[in-house]
């Protein structure tokens, strides 16, 4: 075995391991807990787009170095418009996801009312109606 490669333990568990805490108590950065919590979970997620970043970058090398793709390939590469409609509405969605939390208080705000789940089956049943669905 490689000393640059070791081997993770058959029964390791990732749901246990994410929830180890440190002994002591967790050190605080900002004065409101809460701004505390999300600044925490934005650098978790920043975190896995680094992770994220990585694996691309190996993936464009090894398609590169293999013959397969040149990195001018890539950077060249135009979606077509089935692609570039996928790519649109996913990061749509995701940015929807992202900022619900923001959306939700900014509609409270306004005093928006989220519709009643008796609308949202009317509407879903009134929809599977139409012809075509």
């Amino acid at each position: 075995m490689s000393s640059a490669h070791l081997q993770e333990p058959e029964n390791l568990d990732p749901v246990v391991m994410a929830n180890r805490r440190a002994k002591g108590k967790r050190p605080q950065f900002l004065d409101d807990p809460a701004v505390e919590r999300v600044m925490s979970i934005a650098m978790s997620v920043a975190a896995e787009l680094a992770v994220a970043r990585e694996r691309i970058d190996t993936l464009e090398r090894l398609l590169a170095q293999k013959g397969i793709l040149s990195a001018a390939e890539i950077e060249a590469f135009q979606p077509d418009a089935k692609a570039q409609t996928d790519r649109n509405d996913w990061g749509r969605n995701y940015i929807a996801r992202v900022l619900r939390v923001v959306d939700q208080d900014v509609q409270a705000m306004a005093g928006v009312q989220d519709p009643s789940l008796e609308l949202i089956i009317q509407e879903l049943g009134a929809n599977a109606e139409k012809p075509g669905h």
